[in-house]
Order: structure tokens, then C-alpha cells, then sequence
């Protein structure tokens, strides 16, 4: 396996504990987010395969909720993020799919609010990095 940098095998400056299930997973939902351009009122989550099985011992639904909030890998609200998304009005429900997906560390989100919707299903690849991987269906990954 060839690495282009450093960042890939130590991960970006984080609130841990993994460079995959939490700050890889925060940056697919600030992407998702910034994809949305607002705050959402209403988030469905679906996890799968490893996420769907660690995801709170690694602190992957914390990390998820932060990055929806707009939040970096190293701000020190992210243990804080499911109260703080309650305060902020929004909803956010987590699934665990049993469907297997093309890699370990997948998830799938569905953000909306009055004024419409946006899916986004992601891979957190190592290091921090994440790949978008095309939607194929509400019921796909």
C-alpha cells in the first residue's frame, strides 16, 4: 500500500479516538452540510458493516452530529454533539443497516428540512481522508 503523505497513517489533529470513526466520519458530514449549504432540521443516519457496530464506542455518532453542526476534527464540543443538535432543534435518528457495503467504514446521510433534501452516502478511507461513492437508490449504498 503506497501513501501520499504523512496525514494518512497519524490523521489530522482530532478530538480521537480514531482517525477513521471519528474524524474521517466528522468530514463526511461537514461535507454533506456544506453539500446542503444550511443546518438541517431532520437527519436520518444509516450506518454500515464496521460503523454500524462500533459506532458509539469509537465515537462515530458524536463525530457525525459535530460535523452536521459545522464543527472542525479538534473542536472540544464534539463529545457534546447530540445535546448540542437537540439544542439546536435538530433531529437526528441513527440506523444500523445490516446490508453490507463496498468498504468497512460507511455511511449514509439524508439531511432535509422545509426547504428540501440532500443524500450522501461516504467511506471513511484512514487518516482522516473520506471518498463520496455514488448514491444508487434509498435503499442501496
Amino acid at each position: 500500500m503506497k501513501y501520499k503523505s504523512i496525514f494518512e497513517i497519524i490523521g489530522p489533529v482530532m478530538v480521537g479516538p480514531s482517525s477513521s470513526h471519528t474524524a474521517g466520519a466528522l468530514e463526511i458530514a461537514l461535507y454533506t452540510r456544506e453539500k446542503f449549504g444550511r443546518q438541517p432540521k431532520h437527519v436520518e443516519i444509516t450506518l454500515y458493516n464496521s460503523f454500524a457496530k462500533t459506532y458509539k464506542g469509537h465515537g462515530t455518532d458524536v463525530a457525525l452530529v459535530g460535523g452536521l453542526l459545522g464543527f472542525a476534527t479538534d473542536d472540544l464540543r464534539i463529545p457534546d454533539a447530540l445535546q448540542l443538535a437537540v439544542e439546536a432543534e435538530m433531529d437526528v435518528w441513527f440506523v444500523m443497516s445490516d446490508d453490507m457495503a463496498d468498504h468497512p467504514n460507511t455511511v449514509k446521510l439524508v439531511l432535509s428540512d422545509e426547504r428540501g433534501q440532500v443524500v450522501v452516502v461516504g467511506e471513511s478511507i484512514g487518516g482522516g481522508s473520506f471518498k463520496i461513492v455514488p448514491n444508487r437508490g434509498d435503499d442501496d449504498v
